[in-house]
């Protein structure tokens, strides 16, 4: 059982940043893909970002495309999501998730595992 834990999450102002980070445990973290969604208050769950288990694959929603950023940092088992130019919409709680021996994906449904969420709340 692999544990993936948010953090990060806090109350900013519209065109604030924030960056959110997510580790999991375990000794393969390099064999993960990782990525991140999110849910709005009162919304289906939507995917942000992933990235592939060498990092060398990325890819972002196209309603946080150039303003966030999803890297990761294996020797650390860290994934983070760098959030810039934040607006009230990004207001939700966002998940970690991670896939064993995948490329990055944006299918909420084939992560293995899930964290609990971190709130982000962007104030107007």
């Amino acid at each position: 059982q692999v544990l993936v834990t948010e953090s990060g999450g806090a109350s900013v102002q519209a065109g604030g940043s924030l960056r959110l980070s997510c580790t999991a445990s375990g000794r393969h973290f390099s064999s993960y893909a990782m990525g991140w969604f999110r849910q709005p208050p009162g919304k289906e769950r939507e995917f942000v970002a992933t990235i592939s288990s060498n990092g060398g694959v990325r890819n972002v929603s196209d309603s946080v495309k150039g303003r966030f950023t999803i890297s990761r940092d294996n020797t650390k088992n860290m994934v983070y999501l760098e959030m810039n130019d934040l607006k009230a919409e990004d207001t939700a709680t966002y998940y970690c998730v991670a896939a064993w021996m995948s490329g990055a994906r944006v299918d909420g449904s084939t992560y293995d595992y899930w964290g609990r969420g971190t709130q982000v709340t962007v104030s107007s």
